[in-house]
């Protein structure tokens, strides 16, 4: 069973590393089918054996999380994820189960495309653009307004004719084939580097600080589907032209087919002419066009059982390799990546591509000269899948994987249980020490404003920094006087840091970056351990019987506290005035053990974030839907209608900020 259990938690961290890739960081490092195939072994896992099932799971989760750079609020209506199929018997075995569950055949399907770009949900009141959120984790979004309007197709204003109360519409921000290739001609004449792909290029233009440059990038909105209660209209094709009539960018590339080979035809017809399109798709989707039907049909907690997409695989071309290079990531994992010949793949030319470990490098004996197979499949670095064994490079230019790190020249090692070398420098290796700095000052850790990671770089250049201690003994005079630099900001950047040594534990033990204790560990550890000391000195099998911690964590844990230069470091933290114990005004308690919280809505003492924490450190779990086993939901401005009319359907308890610091005081 132990074993069981580490491989539904090892899926879990894959599957969510994968998440703040894609979500977070705009890229792929896996395909598409690849990640499916993951989250289909760790739904087959939780499904057969119930007691490992976590309500914070990836598998319960919709889409990524949610970024550090900007305020989270709720979407009115949740924003469901599509299911994905790759083939006609997957798509033949949904069909069966909408007849099944409606207990007819005779209805129609809205066809459409699935565009390849970021998703967005825009919320309108009274005819006018209120606020626009990201995806995010499907129940709480990024407020990326003042980006979005930037945006000229999407309209601030609807034509007054069509105005109507509050709704929300949902779609993708793309980027047109021909504008991306004018951008790239722009970046290389003012010698920066081109971009990879419109899909990546549009999320992360989005995501940007200043919405002056987000107007500069050309994005459109492509709008699909509009959810209120107030708009009655029978079909889903009725909606979309609804939604042009409102002045919304509502491309005319669907149809509606009365049949599952109508669907099947379109599907075809658009694997065969989506070359032609002057933007990227990876699919389409298929709906039940009857919103009676959709209504009929309903959710299960990530996915609409009404509509389905199928994805179209992703064009593999071969190419000639003419070398690799060996990267250092922040916990010293050695990745190979690949430079290639370059070659034409998906509309973007493809010079690099990922190896992701030793063990595949080692499976493929890559040889200089080699023809290799590449994949992309809206990936930042496309993947290598395979050689061409008829075009290979000579057998004495094979290339070997190094035995020391290509940063610090020091020894590598890799450990049975890893599929990548490890550079063993840990202290000195330039790229591991600058990215435990940046985690260490990121917002979900010590939330350091004025240490971006440019200016860590920076400091780390100049002998300023060394490793995360010396945030706090850094001389703001010399700082002062860097170019670009100046009384103000040296200031600035001193109030920041001061103001870090007000955290609580949890954040101090998610900042100091033991590997594998992510944000939801640390939050599991303090409920059982109260200071650093006392986890310091636990052992494999004390630390394994807290709730999610394997006995990988654990024993990450103990390496972490048996190296002097961890413990120098946290005593030198220590001494700056770091909270490493919990403290009683951390509100610590388990006077919420047992109980199930739903949060919506913004709130006027407490970011949403820190009311979780508050519902996390006294015991309670958070959900994000109402259901019979909820027993509050805690409700701030703005609460999602469609929460509140499922709490009070069901007598859920309805709280306040307030009444939920009365629950724990």
């Amino acid at each position: 069973m132990d074993k069981i259990k580490q491989k539904i938690q090892e899926l879990r961290d894959l599957i969510n590393q994968h998440n703040h890739y894609y979500y977070d960081l705009d890229k792929n490092i896996i395909s598409d089918i690849e990640y499916d195939e993951l989250l289909i072994e760790l739904v087959r896992l939780e499904n057969n054996y119930p007691q490992f099932k976590d309500e914070n799971s990836p598998t319960n989760r919709v889409g990524g999380g949610l970024s550090e750079k900007f305020d989270s609020e709720s979407h009115v209506y949740p924003m469901y994820s599509l299911d994905n199929t790759y083939s006609s018997e997957e798509l033949e075995a949904w069909y069966n189960r909408v007849v099944k569950n409606i207990g007819i055949t005779d209805f129609e399907f809205c066809c459409e495309l699935k565009y390849d770009g970021a998703s967005v949900n825009l919320l309108y009141d009274e005819g006018k653009l209120v606020r626009g959120l990201t995806r995010g984790d499907g129940s709480n979004g990024d407020n990326i307004t003042k980006n979005l309007k930037t945006i000229s197709s999407i309209p601030i204003k609807l034509k007054e004719s069509f105005k109507k109360n509050k709704f929300e519409i949902r779609g993708e921000i793309i980027i047109h084939l021909d504008s991306f290739a004018q951008l790239n001609k722009k970046r290389k004449d003012n010698g920066e580097q081109p971009f990879m792909n419109p899909r990546n290029t549009a999320s992360g233009s989005i995501k940007m600080l200043d919405s002056n440059e987000v107007a500069r990038r050309p994005l459109e909105c492509f709008l699909y589907s509009i959810v209120s209660d107030d708009i009655a209209i029978e079909d889903h094709s009725e909606l979309l032209n609804v939604a042009r009539e409102m002045g919304f960018n509502v491309p005319n590339y669907e149809r509606v087919v009365n049949s599952i080979q109508g669907v099947k035809e379109y599907i075809k017809y658009w694997e065969i002419n989506r070359k032609t399109l002057p933007f990227e798709i990876d699919g389409v989707v298929i709906k039940i066009n009857k919103i009676d039907y959709q209504n009929q049909l309903g959710f299960t907690s990530k996915f609409p059982r009404w509509a389905i997409s199928y994805k179209y695989k992703a064009e593999n071309l071969a190419t000639r390799l003419k070398s690799i290079s060996f990267n250092v990531g922040r916990t010293g994992a050695i990745t190979p990546v690949a430079n290639l010949e370059p070659v034409l793949i998906s509309g973007s030319t493809v010079k690099r591509a990922s190896l992701h470990s030793y063990d595949q490098m080692l499976k493929l004996k890559l040889r200089v000269n080699d023809f290799v197979l590449v994949e992309k499949g809206g990936e930042i670095i496309p993947k290598i899948t395979g050689i061409d064994e008829e075009r290979r490079g000579s057998s004495e230019d094979e290339i070997i994987f190094p035995e020391i790190c290509p940063e610090c020249n020091s020894k590598l090692e890799k450990l049975e249980s890893e599929a990548n070398y490890f550079c063993t420098n840990y202290i000195d290796c330039r790229p591991q020490a600058i990215g435990r700095i940046q985690h260490f000052v990121s917002r979900k850790a010590m939330n350091i404003d004025g240490l971006g990671d440019e200016t860590i770089r920076l400091f780390y250049d100049l002998g300023f920094l060394r490793d995360i201690a010396d945030i706090y003994n850094l001389n703001y005079d010399e700082i002062s006087k860097i170019e670009g630099y100046g009384e103000k900001s040296a200031k600035n950047l001193k109030k920041g840091i001061e103001e870090s040594k007000l955290n609580s534990f949890q954040k101090v033990l998610f900042g100091i970056g033991i590997r594998y204790v992510g944000e939801s560990a640390s939050k599991k550890i303090i409920k059982h351990v109260d200071s650093i000391d006392k986890l310091a000195h636990m052992d494999i099998e004390s630390l394994s019987s807290i709730d999610e911690i394997g006995d990988k964590t654990a024993k990450s844990i103990v390496d972490f506290f048996s190296d002097i230069n961890n413990i120098q470091i946290i005593n030198k933290l220590k001494s700056f005035g770091l909270n490493f114990y919990q403290k009683d005004n951390d509100n610590h308690s388990a006077k919420l053990n047992g109980k199930i919280f739903v949060i919506s809505g913004v709130f006027e003492s407490h970011s949403r974030d820190e009311i979780k924490n508050i519902i996390e450190l006294n015991g309670g779990k958070v959900s994000s839907s109402v259901s019979k086993k909820t027993n509050y939901l805690v409700a701030g401005n703005n609460i999602g209608p469609s929460k509140l009319n499922t709490a009070n359907e069901l007598g859920v308890s309805i709280i306040n900020e307030v009444n939920l610091i009365d629950l724990i005081s």
